[in-house]
């Protein structure tokens, strides 16, 4: 399964969809993300605690979730290749340069063939595009 950062964050921090989520990541042998997404996780962890400070003891568990899950997933490297993806996704659907560059990795690590794979992602409008890419999306 290919994870967006929308979709790690409730891993990391309690969140409607967290226990959901932890029961896909249960079943997935190869978590896969964009080679941002761990920045793009520890960018929202802080930015919840700036809004609505977390004890200290629940946000180091977050960053520890959050290495943990780094040390044992795959990541698909920024390239060329993902850049001009990307660019390709930007003029066909209605996303911004960071969802764009993860569905591009998404096809990237799918070699171009999403049918039968796994998207897993929260945000509206890049699922609607992954799934009009041709992947499966969840939850």
């Amino acid at each position: 399964m290919f994870w967006d950062s929308s979709a790690v964050v409730p891993l990391l921090v309690a969140e409607a969809q967290s226990e959901g989520l932890a029961a896909l990541l249960a079943e997935d042998k190869e978590m896969t993300f964009w080679w941002a997404t761990p920045l793009e996780c520890q960018s929202a962890i802080h930015r919840r605690h700036r809004e609505k400070p977390m004890d200290g003891a629940i946000l180091g568990a977050a960053t520890d979730r959050l290495r943990a899950i780094v040390e044992h997933a795959d990541s698909v490297s920024p390239t060329d290749e993902v850049r001009r993806r990307a660019a390709r996704l930007v003029a066909v659907h209605p996303l911004r340069a960071a969802d764009a560059l993860q569905l591009a990795a998404a096809l990237i690590w799918c070699e171009e063939q999403p049918h039968g794979e796994t998207f897993v992602c929260l945000d509206a409008r890049l699922r609607d595009a992954a799934h009009r890419e041709g992947f499966d999306v969840r939850p």
